[in-house]
């Protein structure tokens, strides 16, 4: 079996990782909540902070 040798350059692919980071967020409020699910406010709520980091971080140019 052949294997690519690893190269110095790294590739990002910032969508998933603006997704992991929302599962991430997600995962966090879940963990807080006091109820057993969180409701679909709170997870819009969650979501809707998440996109305003993001936004800030990467501005509005940024791709969704």
């Amino acid at each position: 079996m052949h294997v690519a040798p690893a190269r110095g350059t790294a590739v990002q692919d910032h969508v998933a990782l603006a997704e992991i980071e929302l599962c991430g967020d997600l995962i966090i409020a879940a963990s807080a909540a006091r109820e057993d699910r969180l409701s679909p406010d709170r997870i819009d709520e969650v979501l809707k902070l998440a996109e305003e980091r993001f936004l800030e971080e990467h501005g509005e140019k940024a791709d969704r």
